[in-house]
């Protein structure tokens, strides 16, 4: 069977714990690979490799820097099929799907690559006599990054290429569930020249996780994941000393007005709930229909919905794969099953769905409830699966206060044909990230990724301008330097002699 180990000092390193944990192909429920689990002494070894590493490396060049980034990128592409490939095999979503995780990643990739204009300081002089202010950013030093099953590739390239091209070094802990993407992209840093130690890789559970967030060592903490995970993390590190941002869960909410198209905004509902299985904290679980339109809204989702094609994630023809494991679709399943008790109409009901001679696989169909009550369990929790909430409410006012009620706060979209209408939504949702006619407003590269309320802990959202802040510190430098005429007698630089 195939072992996953780590990556520290810039070479594969075998796990010495001696504890291990299965990953699952989740289109067949069998165990492929065993992911080694560190212990704290190995995080301790992967956290001094990057502190040797960053004496040099946080002094180095930014032409240097980008160098090896460009580097990299141009590697990146070059295997992003194979990239593509290790995240279905392992998390199970379609080939596409997962192509366009590694495309997105590229973006803060490409960001990276002119760290050069994000780094540039400011400079005041003459702000008194001979006296010249200059502001400049410098890195932390050793910074780590915690990351989700869901997004194997991606969401760790929202964090390291802008921290090691702020100047940083890196220690990576991926989901235990899904690790080879993660030791590929470390494959890639070295072969693009990144000095050993600058980017590490272990894998491991919550002890590894734990040991990163109180390591005297480690400077600042990136995290996604669940809200309640997020909160322990931003306590947690923060206790210990440590810049965090901790991005949570979401319950993103569409608003569909009565005079928005109902075909498109039935397209990009299905889109937007059942992509990537549901499996991602941007994802529209609740639909809010405003007025009279709701009935016809439900029918355009449900006539959609049913023509999805659900299978193995290496099936060209699949638009949708399986769930990550068998105990999460058990989950996701349980939210179905008791929607109606708690007064949902249950439109569509793909829970007792599955694939013909994958029958182990971790399958689950589309589905889609009606008339969802805001006190119910479905509507409540974070689902992360195919499942779509339709929430009535008759007045756009009504579907507002219904929205900002949410203690989430990642994303959130409005369909509506009325500009005066978008533009009154966008300044009065209380959400981070907002999406008109866009029913997932992911910003690019160079705009900051993040929410509000319980989506988010810390004060910095992730990459962008708000990226390259977390991932450096200000310093301000006054400097006073006395004329050159000045110069004690007998120092002669060649200038006229005041006295």
């Amino acid at each position: 069977m195939k072992t996953v180990n780590h990556w520290i000092g810039g070479q594969a390193v075998d796990g010495a714990s001696g504890e291990f944990g299965p990953v699952t192909d989740p289109a067949t429920g069998e165990v492929t690979t065993q992911v080694a689990l560190a212990s704290a002494e190995e995080v301790d070894a992967a956290v001094a490799a990057a502190k040797a590493a960053h004496a040099s490396w946080g002094t180095s060049s930014l032409a240097r820097r980008t160098t090896v980034l460009f580097k990299f990128r141009a590697l990146l592409d070059q295997h992003r099929e194979e990239i593509a490939r290790l995240i279905t095999a392992e998390h199970g979503k379609v080939h596409d799907d997962a192509l366009g995780e590694v495309a997105r990643g590229l973006e803060v990739v490409d960001l990276a690559c002119g760290i050069t204009v994000q780094l540039k300081g400011e400079l005041s002089t003459e702000v008194a006599g001979r006296v010249d202010v200059a502001s400049i950013r410098q890195p932390l030093g050793v910074v780590a990054g915690i990351t989700p099953f869901n997004f194997p590739a991606m969401v760790p390239m929202w964090m390291f290429p802008l921290a090691i091209a702020c100047g940083n070094t890196f220690v990576l802990k991926p989901s235990e569930k899904d690790p080879s993407a993660a030791l590929k992209l470390a494959e890639l840093l070295g072969e693009a020249g990144l000095p050993d130690g600058v980017f590490n890789v272990v894998n491991g559970d919550k002890a590894a996780v734990d040991r990163l967030l109180e390591h005297p060592g480690v400077a600042a903490v990136s995290f996604v994941g669940s809200t309640p995970i997020a909160r322990h993390v931003h306590a947690t590190a923060s206790a210990h000393g440590k810049r965090v941002q901790a991005l949570g869960g979401a319950k993103n909410h569409m608003l569909v007005l009565p005079d928005a198209d109902l075909d498109a905004a039935a397209d990009a509902a299905v889109s937007a709930a059942y992509g990537s299985a549901g499996e991602r904290c941007m994802a529209v679980s609740a639909v809010v229909a405003v007025g009279a339109i709701g009935d016809e809204l439900v029918a355009k989702i449900k006539e959609r919905a049913e023509r999805i094609t659900i299978g193995p994630g290496d099936d060209p023809a699949s638009e949708m794969g399986p769930l990550i494991t068998a105990a999460h679709r058990d989950k996701v399943a349980g939210y179905v099953a008791g929607a109606a008790a708690q007064g949902a109409e249950v439109v569509l009901d793909g829970t007792g769905f599955t694939v013909e001679g994958y029958e182990r696989g971790h399958w689950i169909g589309l589905s889609l409830l009606d008339k969802v009550a805001t006190d119910s369990d479905a509507y409540r929790d974070e689902i992360f699966g195919p499942v779509l909430c339709v929430l009535r409410a008759e007045t756009y006012e009504e579907g507002l206060a219904l929205i900002n009620a949410s203690p989430y706060g990642n994303g959130t979209a409005v369909f509506t044909r009325d500009g005066g209408a978008a533009r009154r939504f966008q300044m009065e949702v209380e959400a981070g990230m907002v999406g008109v006619n866009v029913p997932i407003p992911v910003p690019v590269g160079y705009h900051s990724f993040g929410g509000w309320k319980d989506s988010l802990f810390g004060d910095h959202h992730i990459y962008g301008n708000d990226g390259t802040h977390f991932y450096t510190r200000g310093k301000v430098v006054t400097t006073r330097w006395p004329d050159p005429a000045d110069a004690p007698a007998g120092v002669d630089l060649g200038f006229p002699r005041n006295h």
